[in-house]
């Protein structure tokens, strides 16, 4: 799962598109339980397809067949949530998701991404680059876990040095030597910036402080650093880096977090903020969305009302005919992400005094 495959698994879809989200176990015993679950999940879909007079019988079986077939390459084995999606057309997904997940069916226009979303907004997703003069290095860090990224123009490597110019004194007053180490480190500015804009995510710098004092000369305010790693590193193991890295992580989620509340409280007095889903989904959807923050375990169904959606509560599936959005939180957060803002999501409780959702907007 990349920020590509998100955003286009975001577009909307031919109605009906289903998802079925489903809670999973890692212990034995309660493992057992899981498909009984998921079976019982499936025959709500099948039922809320059956019973939409805007779903023909041929195009709910059609979905169903497709919602079956993702259930079937579905391996939940090593994660905390399953999502499977389906639509007409022989579209079908099967995910699994590192954290936890609401159980639910969600029958709508688009898939319910928010998990997904989430699971890829959190800082246990992030590069690691390994700076050095001879072979910088990209790593993509997920979890305990590093991959070495070998695409994108990594590793990457300095030009071959030009014995007749070397140490030859150049106009500007510097050695073609410190030019040379400049113009490399540009490139891989510019090589993890187009890393970046297939898949924003934090990054770790590991360097010596002289190359780390360059690297943020040359990208700037480009790229969100999450911290450091001190020190050579050019050929430390994987499992070493990522053990290195984790602290970094744990200081900048903290930090994170203290700051989200900051920001709230400056947009409040810049009369840039707002709290509450009423507020909030109009002014998202007039793309006005800078920085949506959300509690990750907010839901709310809404019916459809002319061009307005009114919260409502209940379980969705029990109104039949009625135009139902089944989360219109998700629809915000999607919209959000559509109008190229950004998405926080934080702990149940943290925006108390927010009601569970808040704005910071452009204007």
């Amino acid at each position: 799962m990349d920020a590509a495959t998100l955003s286009e698994l975001r577009k909307p879809r031919t109605y009906p598109a289903v998802s079925v989200l489903l809670p999973t176990e890692r212990r034995a015993p309660r493992r057992r339980q899981e498909p009984i679950r998921l079976r019982n999940l499936l025959a709500e879909a099948r039922r809320r397809l059956h019973s939409d007079p805007r779903v023909g019988p041929d195009v709910a079986d059609e979905v169903m067949h497709n919602l079956e077939r993702a259930a079937a390459a579905a391996d939940p084995a090593h994660a905390e949530g399953l999502a499977l999606f389906a639509a007409p057309g022989g579209e079908h997904h099967a995910f699994a998701v590192d954290q936890p997940v609401e159980q639910r069916v969600v029958v709508d226009t688009t898939f319910a991404t928010r998990d997904l979303v989430a699971a890829c907004s959190r800082t246990s997703r992030y590069w690691l680059l390994a700076l050095s003069d001879h072979e910088t290095r990209l790593w993509d860090g997920h979890g305990g876990e590093l991959t070495e990224v070998v695409r994108h123009g990594f590793p990457a490597t300095p030009e071959p040095v030009d014995e007749e110019r070397a140490g030859r004194q150049s106009p500007w007053g510097l050695h073609d030597e410190d030019e040379r180490h400049r113009q490399y480190l540009r490139e891989v500015v510019a090589r993890l910036e187009a890393v970046l804009a297939r898949d924003r995510r934090p990054v770790v710098v590991a360097g010596v402080v002289r190359q780390q004092a360059l690297f943020d000369e040359l990208a700037g305010t480009r790229v969100t650093v999450a911290g450091r790693i001190d020190g050579s590193h050019e050929t430390t193991p994987p499992s070493t880096l990522a053990r290195l890295a984790r602290p970094v992580l744990d200081a900048y989620e903290d930090l994170r977090e203290v700051a989200v509340l900051a920001e709230l409280e400056t947009a409040r007095r810049l009369h840039r903020y707002a709290a509450g889903l009423d507020e909030v989904v109009r002014l998202v959807e007039e793309g006005r969305g800078e920085h949506l923050i959300v509690e990750r375990g907010y839901y709310a169904p809404a019916v459809r009302s002319g061009e307005e959606l009114v919260p409502f509560e209940g379980v969705p599936g029990v109104l039949r005919g009625a135009d139902v959005v089944d989360d219109v939180v998700d629809n915000v957060i999607e919209t959000t992400l559509e109008y190229g803002g950004e998405v926080t999501f934080v702990s149940d409780g943290f925006l108390v005094d927010h009601d569970r959702i808040a704005l910071v907007t452009r204007f």
